[in-house]
């Protein structure tokens, strides 16, 4: 390994470091609703850094991440979902397709499943929709969480249908979030800074200049599709056993909208952008919060974030980091 690939590698180490102590910290003196805000900041850049990958690096427009977190979300709840509800919750289906009625998964396994479920999802759907372009690539992975969220509606047998899962185990903490957020980083850092990464960032610019190089476009946007998804599903598993109940609405266009704009509003194509734009953006939504609750205005803060979506796109299209990546 020559010597321009180890420092980057001990920054990586000393930065993990210094987050989990940092962590450690937060955890020993952050009352639990500031706790709460802080999960949830790590959860959802999990999503963005994973949609960047796609939507970023490679060019594509993807409006179906929602669908993967659901997918894993339902996974992991379902694999370690306690023995002494399943008969009271009637899911007749469960024991077959889980494993069998006496048997609970580890959190771990459960996780990683719901992201590999996630992936192989993304590796059935991406072959036929990553063919499209543009629009229509936006609206077919768009009709695929429509797909997504209606089977989860309907599988009452399994998913419980619109009434959703309870009573999900709290295994999500503040640790195992920005350890998974951790890897997710380190990951598509490694992919970005490899031929693969070079290749998708060619097809980005120009996929008929890629293709002449010998780049083959679909390879790498599959590639590229199915990394994202089960990072999506795994930050789908890790919200599902935070907030301990998932009902099939909570994975609609809504999550996909704030997920997108937390990427455009941090910078698309950066590795530091999806988690300046999921930080702020939560700290805008609790911030305004009480606002909305006083005035009852229900929906006011998504109606913000559709006006900062529109700042941003005339007035620095960049996002906030731009070209200035945080490269420590």
């Amino acid at each position: 390994m020559s010597n321009k690939r180890i420092i980057p590698e001990m920054w990586f180490v000393v930065g993990g470091l210094v987050l989990f102590i940092v962590l450690y910290v937060l955890n020993q003196n952050l009352n639990r609703y500031l706790i709460h805000i802080v999960i949830l900041m790590g959860i959802y850049s999990i999503a963005t850094v994973s949609l960047n990958l796609t939507n970023g690096y490679t060019g594509l427009f993807s409006l179906g991440h929602a669908a993967f977190m659901a997918i894993g979300a339902y996974t992991s709840t379902l694999l370690t979902f306690p023995l002494a509800l399943r008969e009271s919750y009637e899911l007749p289906l469960l024991p077959a397709i889980f494993g069998g009625p006496e048997r609970v998964w580890p959190f771990l396994p459960a996780l990683i499943s719901g992201g590999i479920l996630a992936a192989v999802a993304a590796l059935i759907i991406g072959a036929p929709v990553l063919r499209l372009r543009g629009h229509y690539l936006s609206v077919a992975s768009l009709g695929f969480m429509v797909i997504v969220t209606t089977f989860a509606k309907t599988l009452r047998d399994l998913t419980r249908g619109s009434m959703g899962i309870n009573a999900i185990p709290l295994y999500t903490n503040i640790y195992w979030t920005y350890l998974w957020l951790f890897i997710t980083v380190y990951v598509v850092w490694r992919i970005v800074h490899s031929r693969f990464g070079r290749a998708m960032m060619a097809i980005r610019d120009d996929e008929t200049a890629a293709q002449v190089l010998g780049v083959y476009p679909m390879k790498y946007k599959l590639m590229s599709f199915v990394i994202g998804a089960f990072f999506a599903g795994v930050a789908g598993g890790l919200y599902a056993h935070f907030t301990k109940a998932i009902r099939p609405y909570e994975f609609s266009f809504v999550l996909t909208f704030q997920i997108v704009v937390m990427l455009v509003v941090g910078g698309v194509g950066t590795m530091s952008g999806p988690i300046v734009g999921a930080f702020s953006l939560l700290m805008l939504r609790y911030a305004l919060k009480p606002l909305e609750e006083h005035l009852k205005l229900y929906g006011f803060i998504e109606l913000v974030y559709a006006a900062l979506l529109i700042i941003i796109m005339l007035w620095k299209p960049e996002g906030i980091m731009g070209k200035r990546q945080l490269k420590r």
